[in-house]
């Protein structure tokens, strides 16, 4: 009991910490790009008001993960589901961006500014590899390949200004979208889908850190024969 309880005192506040900040990391960017038509503020106030900004926001997902079962299984569909559900709980109470917004706001910065195609694309494919995002359906070779299609036509580097040649590569953009069956109006479905890929992965990643933290304690001569506890048992709840 003593290696379970000392364990969960200590660990399991770090774990708490890694669901907020995955999120409260978020919290700078969009503030400044909500306050970005705002007046400019002396260099204390501005951080001063960052702070207590970022600090209302922690409060605010501290305040609903203490109500909320979190199951450390990523294994189980449904501890998958809560987990998911609780997570964007969190993002619409605390004002955060949820991962396709963060993408999408990503995408508006890097590429603003950008005057080709090709460079534009290029950075798609870089930001999307940073994220970690994998491209089964092979539909960016798809789109590179339709540039290459419609730069061969114009005879020149395309433009994103170029309304003509860019209609061209929309066009065969459409053309892709149909042949992988991918809709405008499924987007809130595969926006849906990618967050529950990420409650996966973000729980095994809590999985992990618990079994670490779990056979560090092990090693020390007090809780030597001390049993391990089962992660999914532990409740966060209780150590916030």
């Amino acid at each position: 009991m003593a290696f379970t309880s000392r364990l969960l005192s200590k660990s399991k506040q770090l774990y708490v910490g890694q669901i907020v900040l995955q999120h409260q990391r978020l919290t700078p960017a969009r503030s400044f790009a909500k306050d970005a038509a705002l007046p400019a503020l002396k260099g204390d106030e501005m951080l001063k008001n960052i702070f207590l900004e970022v600090k209302k926001k922690f409060e605010t997902a501290i305040g609903i993960l203490r109500k909320e079962k979190i199951t450390i299984d990523p294994d189980d569909p449904a501890a998958v589901a809560q987990y998911a559900k609780v997570m964007k709980t969190v993002r619409e109470k605390a004002d955060l961006f949820s991962e396709s917004q963060r993408i999408q706001y990503t995408i508006q910065t890097r590429t603003q500014g950008i005057p080709d195609a090709r460079t534009y694309l290029l950075t798609l494919q870089e930001i999307r590899i940073k994220r970690g995002l994998t491209d089964d359906l092979g539909a960016e070779r798809m789109t590179f390949e339709a540039l290459d299609k419609v730069e061969k036509e114009i005879k020149k580097p395309l433009m994103r200004n170029d309304k003509k040649g860019m209609g061209l590569l929309l066009a065969e953009f459409d053309v892709i979208n149909k042949k992988l069956g991918i809709r405008k109006e499924d987007l809130p479905k595969y926006e849906q889908q990618l967050e529950h890929k990420i409650a996966k992965a973000q729980l095994e990643e809590l999985k992990n850190d618990a079994l670490e933290a779990m056979e560090t304690q092990k090693k020390k001569e007090e809780f030597k024969d001390e049993e391990m506890v089962d992660v999914k048992s532990l409740d966060i709840r209780n150590f916030i």
